[in-house]
């Protein structure tokens, strides 16, 4: 541990927990049930049980969309509920009608759709990238030059995990369906930041910790008339689409945080796109600085996530010097097997690689000061200043 103060400024990556949530916990630490498992069949396992329906209630009532409480499958993380999406509705399908091989996700969803492909291609299906234009949007008119007589399934993600740029999911979803296809979004960022396109989808991710619930618990929504397959198996929890014992703290932890970001959803919203704004507008009135997509936030764009490129810099060294002034923002590009490269986000926006290769990615929420911030602007113009 270290006794330096930090300002966190990565809260896609995960928010820290939230105190409702935090509440949730320690309630049910205290309470009977604490310990006993939803699926036994005495008394505390009944209460249990009726503590995790209560969570899965209070979940798409915050979800909208039509969606029911049983439509819930809990899961370990994002990261499972899109696997679990794309392997499950494909194959449910393909089931269905042998034609429906071919699958369509946009070229810049998060990794865990992104490196499913050669695994989703040895099982058999074709899968076709869709490319998000250069302010960062998948269009309706792009995915329907894609989808036909023999897709499975479309994903598409609410907003995009790196730039903020919010997808037109709800006429995608229109597209696809005409197609005779399902689709999924991964809403894992937007869920609790906006408004949510819904009604029209067959299913949803989201995950707790990125909204101020406990790390380790997601949901994969999906409405009960979709064709699926189970992935995995055991025994027969959440409708059998992801068998296992629930962790009933955890999902009461992450309903409480979804109350809480949704009941505040506007307000919270004005506030942070204020202050993000005025990041953007600080930041990038040095010409050393420039934005991945316009610096304009309004509702195509998530509140509280700022994008930014310093050409000539690799973002790993000033996310490393970044964390030395004490300001902790993440990097739009990944270092694997100690090789740096540029986010596959970005170079899909078409992007140049030379500048792709110097973002960073500052996201926060309400709990974050403006005074913050704007000591965080100078701390990196500070660096670039001792740079360039």
């Amino acid at each position: 541990m270290t006794d330096k103060t930090f300002v966190y400024l990565d809260y896609a990556a995960s928010a820290p927990m939230s105190r409702v949530a935090l509440d949730a916990e320690r309630a049910y630490e205290a309470s009977p049930i604490a310990g006993a498992n939803p699926n036994s069949l005495h008394t505390l396992g009944r209460l249990a049980a009726q503590a995790l329906d209560g969570a899965r209630r209070d979940l798409v009532r915050c979800l909208g969309g039509g969606f029911r409480p049983m439509d819930v499958a809990f899961t370990s993380g994002g990261t499972e509920s899109n696997n679990l999406a794309l392997y499950g509705m494909a194959e449910g399908m393909r089931a269905r009608d042998r034609r429906r091989k071919e699958i369509v996700v946009s070229a810049f969803e998060h990794d865990s759709e992104v490196d499913v492909i050669p695994a989703l291609k040895d099982r058999g299906f074709e899968v076709r990238q869709v490319r998000p234009n250069r302010a960062g949007v998948v269009t309706p008119e792009a995915v329907a030059k894609l989808v036909g007589p023999a897709t499975a399934l479309v994903s598409v993600m609410s907003a995009n995990n790196e730039v903020g740029t919010v997808q037109p999911v709800g006429e995608i979803a229109r597209v696809t369906h005409a197609a005779g296809a399902l689709m999924h979004t991964d809403a894992v960022q937007a869920f609790g930041r906006i408004p949510l396109q819904l009604d029209d989808v067959d299913a949803v991710s989201i995950a707790a910790h990125k909204i101020g619930g406990p790390v380790g618990i997601s949901a994969l929504v999906m409405r009960g008339r979709t064709p699926f397959r189970a992935q995995t198996f055991g025994g027969g929890q959440e409708q059998g689409r992801r068998p296992g014992t629930q962790g009933v703290r955890d999902a009461l932890a992450f309903a409480a945080a979804a109350k809480d970001v949704c009941g505040h959803m506007q307000e919270r919203r004005d506030i942070v796109s204020a202050r993000a704004q005025r990041l953007y507008d600080r930041l990038c009135a040095d010409p050393r600085i420039l934005p991945t997509t316009s610096a304009v936030m309004g509702e195509d764009r998530l509140p509280g996530m700022v994008s930014i490129m310093v050409p000539g810099i690799d973002s790993e060294t000033l996310v490393m010097q970044l964390d030395e002034a004490g300001f902790e923002v993440s990097a739009g590009s990944a270092c694997s097997s100690g090789s740096l490269d540029a986010s596959h986000v970005l170079l899909a926006m078409g992007i140049p690689r030379n500048q792709a290769l110097g973002s960073l990615r500052i996201s926060f929420d309400e709990r974050v000061s403006e005074d913050d911030l704007m000591r965080f602007a100078d701390a990196l113009i500070a660096i670039l200043d001792a740079k360039m």
